[in-house]
């Protein structure tokens, strides 16, 4: 009773607080007007800039967002190829901006930079090479426009790549390379992701699971590499069933999150969804002879964070590669919840350790 009678009085006092306050503006009506309205940057010396950019001759969308303008600069390699992370930064990478000017980029062929061209015009010829030096370019422009001799970048699954790459041409522009779902050696990641999916969906019984799984052996085929892509979309529906790609979580959310972005119309989220099939379909076979088994010397410092459980992009792989990289320091982060999207399956521990981790190495 004494609760009752104390606390009563406390909650009209905030409601009389509140109601002027909400009466002066109309409540956003959406829920892509909410996060919008919630995500703004209030601060005096913020940065909420998005505009599409010419980068390597064509129109590229971009994305600099942070609270604080003399925050160091995180810049995005999103992976796929074309599975853009920009639709998704609403829900998980807000609270980055608190500590770094967060720099979202759909690449060649993908998201909103595939609506802003003719796809006919643009996309092919995507190649490993052509998608690093729009990297190049944008991050000239980042270090020019901001004031910053240095950057860091963060590359995810396929973006990791193009990080590894970047970061190895232009070593004295980068304070840290951090990857996540990191790639080293595409064609016996897909084999040993292969081989673990087809062992579990034999321990389960999954009669279905290994049928489809036998019928695309020997996944990959080196004999027959046009085999391999084809044969991808069955490897990868059992590898998220059996929690390679989400821990426990099949295959995830994404694509519900990304319904809600304040920043994505459908049609921005229909041009992801093709871009994403036509940049994997041509690149696959480029994809499935990177190898940086011997690309092992880095002049950055680098950090991976990487998901206990990923097949998509082997955690025992990456493992391996860690033991022999030599770097000014490097870091490996494990995520025992994880598989191949830490910062949507452990998003506070990813969080943590990018302040714990990265934004050291920026100063």
């Amino acid at each position: 009773m004494l609760f009752t009678r104390l606390a009563a009085p406390a909650l009209l006092l905030g409601l009389c607080v509140l109601a002027p306050a909400a009466s002066h503006a109309a409540e956003p009506s959406t829920p892509a007007a909410v996060f919008r309205e919630t995500g703004r940057i209030v601060t005096d010396d913020g940065v909420n800039e998005q505009r599409l950019l010419k980068i390597g001759g064509i129109d590229q969308w971009v994305s600099v967002r942070g609270r604080h303008r003399t925050s160091p600069i995180l810049l995005i390699l999103h992976g796929g190829p074309g599975f853009t992370l920009s639709p998704l930064d609403f829900a998980y990478m807000r609270t980055w901006e608190e500590y770094f000017t967060v720099v979202q980029w759909d690449q060649r062929g993908a998201g909103k930079t595939r609506a802003a061209n003719d796809p006919a015009v643009v996309t092919p010829p995507l190649t490993v090479k052509r998608m690093v030096d729009d990297a190049e370019e944008l991050t000239a422009w980042l270090r020019s426009t901001y004031g910053k001799d240095r950057i860091a970048v963060m590359g995810h699954s396929f973006g990791t790549i193009l990080g590894v790459e970047l970061v190895q041409r232009r070593p004295e522009w980068f304070s840290a390379y951090v990857g996540m779902g990191q790639f080293v050696a595409f064609e016996r990641n897909e084999a040993l992701g292969y081989q673990q999916t087809l062992a579990a969906a034999r321990a389960a019984g999954n009669v279905q699971a290994v049928a489809e799984l036998e019928s695309i052996a020997p996944f990959p085929d080196p004999r027959r590499p046009e085999r391999n892509y084809e044969g991808l979309r069955i490897e990868r529906r059992w590898l998220a069933e059996y929690d390679g790609y989400y821990w426990r979580r099949g295959t995830g959310t994404s694509d519900a999150v990304a319904a809600f972005s304040p920043n994505d119309t459908a049609a921005d989220l229909a041009a992801r969804r093709a871009g994403e099939g036509d940049s994997a379909r041509q690149m696959w076979p480029e994809l499935a002879m990177v190898d940086f088994t011997a690309r092992n010397r880095f002049q950055a410092p680098v950090v991976f964070l990487q998901g206990r459980h990923d097949r998509g992009t082997s955690s025992t792989i990456l493992a391996e590669w860690y033991e022999t990289i030599q770097a000014p320091s490097k870091t490996l982060v494990w995520f025992e919840e994880s598989a191949h999207m830490p910062f949507e399956e452990e998003p506070g521990k990813t969080l943590v350790s990018l302040v714990e981790k990265v934004l050291p190495l920026t100063r």
